[in-house]
C-alpha cells in the first residue's frame, strides 16, 4: 500500500488580503518547513464559519479541516498559488525558533481542526490526518518530527490540539502515528471510544424539561435519595459540555456517565418517541432521536 493522494478533495477558497489575518506575504521559507497542528477551541464551528468570519481578527490559519471539507483559507503552496504567512503562534514565543530555527508564522503552516457540536469529530479527524500526511509527502517531511502541536509551540497559554483529540480518545501521540500511517496507505482505527461535547442548549433543554420537573417530584414527596439523584444527573449533563474541567486552564468536557444516557432515554426519550409515533408526528420522532444520539454521543455510545 502507498499514500493516496487523491482520498480526499482540498478546497481552495481565500479570504481577502487584510494585515491582520492574510498579510499576502510569502513563507520565507518558501514552501513549508513543518506543520502546527491546531484546534479552533470553538466546538461546533466548521471550516466555513471560519472563512466567513475572518475579519476583523488577530489571529488566522491556512487550513481548516471539518467532517465535510479541507478549506484552505491562504494559499499554502498545496495548488498553483505560493505558500503565504498566517498568524497562528505568537511571534515572541521562541519555542518554535529554538526547535526549527525560525518563527512558525514565517515558515510554517497552520492546520486547524474543528470539532464538537454537530461535527462529526472523528470524520474531521482522519480529514485531518490525511491532510497533515498530504503535507509531509509533498514536501517530504517526516511526521514524527514537522508535525508539533500548538499546545508544544505555546505550552503557557495553549492547549490545542490535544483538547480535541481528547474527544475522541486520541493524544498527540496517536496524532503523529495516524499520520505516518496514513501516508502508508494504513487505515486509521479509532484508539477508544470517542465521546464529543454535548451542546449546552441540548443539556439546558433536557435539565429543563425533565430532571428538574423529576427533582420537584421528590422534593415533594421528600425523597433525598431522589434529589440527590437527579441533582447529579443534571450536574453531569452541564459536565458534559466543558463547563466544569479544564486542562492547562482550558475547558473540556467530561465524558458523560452512560448509565446516565440511558437513563434518560429509557426514562422520558423514548416514551416520547414512541408516543410521537402513535400521533403520526415524524418531527417529533425526529426530534427525540436527535436528543437521544447527542447523549449517546456524549457517552461514548453508537447512535442509533
Amino acid at each position: 500500500m502507498s499514500f493516496n493522494p487523491n482520498k480526499y478533495q482540498i478546497e481552495r477558497r481565500y479570504i481577502d488580503k487584510r494585515p491582520n489575518v492574510r498579510p499576502g506575504t510569502r513563507l520565507v521559507s518558501g514552501t513549508p518547513g513543518f506543520f502546527v497542528a491546531h484546534d479552533t477551541g470553538n466546538p461546533g464551528a466548521t471550516a466555513d464559519n471560519y472563512f466567513n468570519t475572518m475579519t476583523d481578527r488577530d489571529a488566522s490559519a491556512q487550513v481548516f479541516v471539518d467532517d465535510k471539507q479541507i478549506l484552505e483559507i491562504i494559499p499554502t503552496g498545496t495548488g498553483a498559488d505560493r505558500a503565504e504567512k498566517a498568524w497562528h503562534v505568537r511571534y515572541n514565543v521562541m519555542t518554535d525558533n529554538d526547535r526549527y530555527g525560525d518563527d512558525a508564522n514565517d515558515i510554517a503552516l497552520g492546520i486547524e481542526l474543528c470539532y464538537g457540536g454537530k461535527i462529526d469529530t472523528l470524520e474531521a479527524y482522519k480529514r485531518f490526518v490525511w491532510y497533515l500526511a498530504y503535507c509531509c509527502n509533498k514536501w517530504n517531511k517526516n511526521p514524527l518530527t514537522q508535525i508539533p502541536s500548538h499546545k508544544q509551540l505555546d505550552p503557557s497559554r495553549k492547549s490545542d490540539c490535544d483538547q480535541a483529540l481528547k474527544t475522541i480518545g486520541k493524544t498527540l501521540k496517536d496524532l503523529i502515528y495516524d499520520v505516518a500511517a496514513e501516508l502508508k496507505g494504513e487505515t486509521i482505527v479509532p484508539t477508544a471510544p470517542y465521546f464529543e461535547p454535548l451542546p449546552e442548549y441540548i443539556a439546558t433543554t433536557l435539565i429543563e424539561n425533565y430532571v428538574s420537573p423529576a427533582w420537584f417530584a421528590e422534593q415533594k414527596e421528600g425523597d433525598e435519595v431522589g434529589k440527590t439523584h437527579f441533582h447529579n444527573l443534571a450536574n453531569n449533563l452541564r459536565g458534559a459540555v466543558a463547563a466544569d474541567i479544564t486542562v492547562d486552564g482550558m475547558p473540556l468536557p467530561e465524558k458523560l456517565p452512560k448509565s446516565n444516557a440511558q437513563e434518560i432515554i429509557f426514562r422520558w426519550l423514548s416514551p416520547a418517541w414512541y408516543k410521537a409515533q402513535r400521533g403520526g408526528d415524524q418531527a417529533g420522532m425526529k426530534h427525540y432521536n436527535n436528543l437521544a444520539n447527542y447523549l449517546r454521543r456524549a457517552a461514548g455510545m453508537p447512535e442509533e
